[in-house]
């Protein structure tokens, strides 16, 4: 799989949300991620993870091998710059 292939995954599942995708090892299955989303407010990380899994749907089962997530509120990514 692509990268902005996954990506757009994950911008079609959360409207609005910031995303970078890159591959980790470069065979188009490992991938890490940076979603910067306002639906993240409130929600504990697993819930955030299993938003972005939800828009990645069944990719995650047959194209990504492995997802390392980075989620953030806007909040949460304009403290760490």
């Amino acid at each position: 799989m692509d990268p902005k292939e996954l990506q757009r995954l994950i911008e079609r599942g959360l409207p609005g949300a910031i995303v970078e995708v890159r591959d980790t090892t470069g065979g188009g299955d490992h991938f890490e991620a940076l979603v910067v989303s306002p639906s993240f407010e409130g929600k504990t990380l697993i819930e955030r993870h299993q938003q972005v899994y939800g828009a990645v749907g069944e990719a995650m089962r047959a194209q990504v091998h492995a997802l390392t997530l980075k989620t953030l509120t806007p909040a949460q990514y304009q403290n760490r710059r």
